[in-house]
């Protein structure tokens, strides 16, 4: 059995008076693909948002490798392997696909950045036609094919996503989970939402 690579230990996270997680207990195994269920305003993408520290889980612990990371900042959890897509597509509207892709190298440097926006294309091929293109200009889908490839450009051990079905048609839908698929066969550990 492979070791845990994320781990809730308990963990309450308020937005201010109001609890939005209670004693949350939940762990990640390396190479491994989770998925978790419930309903709208569950706490799902809070859970996903604290261990970045936003909002901070005020008890328990997010362990990390085995160390607790809920009070690193988030640059230092970007900059030590976990990448997130967050809900609803969010993408620099005013950037190009390839400014938007450059982007998701600042946690770890700009060294591999033109190898890796080579294997973003390979990924996802639409985003190379698209490369020149404002992304406010794309469709949702390809909007959501390029937030998940700027998160995949810092190199993640853990890559996190937010719904990335959402409002997408059913085709788009299946060539994102196709890639998803490659990406959980080469390894990478994929906690969704």
């Amino acid at each position: 059995m492979s070791a845990a690579l994320l781990e809730f230990r308990e963990v309450d996270v308020f937005y201010g008076p109001i609890q939005a997680l209670k004693k949350v207990s939940l762990q990640v195994n390396e190479g491994e693909t989770v998925s978790l269920i419930g309903a709208n305003g569950a706490g799902k993408s809070t859970l996903l948002m604290s261990i970045f520290g936003q909002p901070r889980a005020a008890a328990g612990q997010i362990l990390y490798r085995g160390q607790d990371i809920r009070q690193k900042s988030a640059h230092y959890v970007a900059s030590n392997g976990i990448a997130q897509s967050p809900e609803g597509r969010r993408v620099f509207p005013d950037m190009s696909v390839e400014e938007n892709l450059l982007m998701g190298t600042i946690p770890i440097g700009m060294d591999h950045a033109e190898e890796d926006m080579q294997r973003m294309f390979e990924l996802f091929p639409r985003l190379k036609e698209r490369r020149n293109q404002r992304a406010m200009t794309m469709s949702g889908g390809e909007q959501q094919m390029l937030a998940i490839a700027r998160a995949l450009m810092s190199r993640p051990k853990l890559l996190l996503l937010d719904e990335p079905s959402l409002g997408l048609a059913p085709i788009v839908v299946k060539q994102i989970f196709q890639t998803l698929r490659e990406l959980a066969r080469s390894g990478m550990t994929i906690f969704l939402v």
